[in-house]
């Protein structure tokens, strides 16, 4: 590899797919249009400094999301799990891209004060590292669904140390993140909802680790926590 190719940014092969481009321009889409319905329109959704600020961070984190080199073939591999499990998924992430701006804009059960939104948009920067850091260290590995692939090594370090699922923590940070940028305790409700039917797809790719690592997986499993370090 030349100098020229060794210092290159993004590293060869992380140039976005067109599929990639493809599914993350419509995921955006969707998760601005549903809030601009909410609300009855974009000039009073982006009216509130945390509220722009939300979007601006998840503009931001897809955007970097695009050159990590991630691929889809979770979504097209026979070994990964049933697609039926993420239905619910899909359904409870339009709710709460929809519920909590209509919720803000007709004061149905909010917590009060600009507080909660500057509390909210920093645990959607957090979250937004944690989702998006482990698409760089694993680069094309990262599939979701998740899937086996040749010559796939288990990481153990890094975001990787304490928790054995970093990226859906983040997930699940941001999530609460974006429900208090807009107050919403109806959102809470919809992000505690959320785990229940997140529980399978972690305990199907869980499974499909076992079956390719075996003890390798059991160990790191015993030393780790899945989402939260001392808590779950």
């Amino acid at each position: 590899m030349s100098r020229d190719a060794a210092n290159a940014w993004p590293p060869p092969g992380r140039f976005p797919s067109f599929g990639l481009v493809m599914v993350t321009s419509i995921a955006l889409a969707a998760f601005f249009a549903l809030p601009c319905w909410a609300w009855g329109g974009a000039a009073g959704l982006l009216g509130h400094p945390a509220r722009a600020g939300a979007f601006a961070i998840i503009g931001l984190a897809a955007g970097a999301s695009l050159f990590t080199g991630i691929n889809l073939g979770g979504c097209i591999r026979a070994d990964a799990h049933d697609r039926w499990m993420l239905a619910p998924l899909v359904l409870l992430s339009l709710g709460i891209a929809w519920l909590p701006a209509y919720a803000d804009r007709h004061d149905l059960a909010t917590i009060d004060g600009d507080a909660t939104r500057d509390l909210g948009l920093a645990l959607m920067a957090i979250g937004s590292v944690f989702r998006v850091g482990p698409m760089f260290v694993l680069g094309r590995r990262f599939t979701w669904p998740l899937a086996s692939q040749p010559g796939h090594k288990l990481v153990t370090t890094g975001f990787y140390r304490f928790v054995r699922h970093p990226s859906y923590a983040g997930a699940f940070l941001g999530g609460i993140g974006w429900v208090l940028v807009f107050r919403s305790g109806l959102g809470l409700i919809l992000i505690a909802l959320l785990l229940p039917a997140f529980l399978p797809v972690v305990r199907a790719e869980e499974s499909l680790l076992m079956a390719e690592f075996g003890d390798e997986y059991a160990a790191y499993r015993r030393r780790t926590w899945r989402l939260l370090p001392f808590v779950y």
